[in-house]
């Protein structure tokens, strides 16, 4: 499993339900994770504790009025969740997504960043299951449906509700009303990234603010040119450049450059054709809305 710097993202998927790579998961983004962010007050012993990346908590720990299992019972209990929700079908695995994250939080295995690593699970799952290709995450919709989300977590950690509620000891009913808040969440970012990018709209919004970079000197003219081909095309050979633009062959590999440079064009190698790139630092222009407004400080 690998944690890629630049997004987290979660490959080797197939490990995502193990609890080798539960704790890899916690390992490698706490390892991103500055010095000063890996400290946890303990309220009780009125003391200041490190996280250890990828380590069990060696104490106990209350979350709200949930007690989570001892430190000594939690390879145990990450053994029988491995059990559970590992080696399922397509099918069982898309459908276990919500147990399986809101079990691994109610076993709360390490110190801190819990939340963090159970959002990373679940989008792996998805991600191997339904073969999203990253084009959306679960994260991003229990971001913004924040309050809910933590509900209806707080109501699946409670006891049974009566004899008919599930035979264990917690409520199984709790389980499936976060089970199906949680699907509708999926469905929710499914949606919304259909809305987000749609072909016609998304070439326009990245030609319009290619014309403006043109029109503020900041790429050559003909930059526009370039972005519509590859938009089209899909990808462009770099010997079509000069086609494109109408130009000489070094004034389309300026413009090239000049796109690369930015960050919206790249290529495997100098004889490869060009494809686009999505950079970070224009997703509120090329596909607004697609992050929250704001961090939410309340989901960790």
């Amino acid at each position: 499993m690998t944690l890629e710097h630049g997004d987290l993202a979660v490959h080797g998927r197939e490990d995502s339900g193990h609890s080798e790579g539960i704790r890899e998961i916690h390992r490698r983004f706490g390892e991103l994770l500055p010095d000063d962010l890996l400290w946890v007050e303990d309220m009780d012993a009125k003391e200041r504790v490190r996280v250890m990346p990828g380590e069990l908590r060696p104490r106990d720990v209350k979350v709200g009025t949930h007690v989570a299992v001892s430190p000594g019972a939690l390879p145990r209990f990450l053994k029988r969740f491995e059990d559970v929700y590992s080696h399922l079908s397509r099918t069982d695995s898309i459908l276990s997504a919500a147990p399986a994250h809101h079990r691994l939080l109610w076993i709360h295995p390490f110190l801190d960043g819990n939340g963090r690593v159970a959002r990373l699970m679940s989008h792996a799952m998805l991600l191997q299951s339904l073969d999203t290709g990253g084009v959306w995450s679960v994260a991003r919709g229990l971001a913004r449906n924040v309050e809910a989300y933590k509900r209806h977590l707080a109501d699946a950690d409670g006891s049974r509700r009566n004899d008919l509620d599930g035979r264990g000891n917690l409520s199984e009913e709790a389980l499936a009303e976060f089970a199906r808040f949680f699907l509708s969440v999926c469905i929710d970012q499914i949606t919304f990234m259909e809305s987000l990018v749609q072909p016609e709209r998304l070439r326009a919004r990245i030609v319009l603010w290619a014309e403006e970079e043109v029109r503020l000197g900041a790429l050559p003219p003909k930059s526009t040119s370039i972005l519509e081909a590859v938009l089209y095309r899909g990808e462009l050979p770099r010997g079509d450049a000069a086609g494109v633009v109408g130009a000489s062959e070094r004034h389309a590999r300026r413009i090239v450059s000049a796109l690369i440079e930015r960050g919206v064009l790249t290529a495997d190698s100098a004889r490869a054709p060009l494809r686009l790139v999505f950079p970070a630092a224009l997703a509120s222009r090329w596909m607004p809305g697609l992050f929250p407004e704001k961090p939410n400080e309340d989901l960790k």
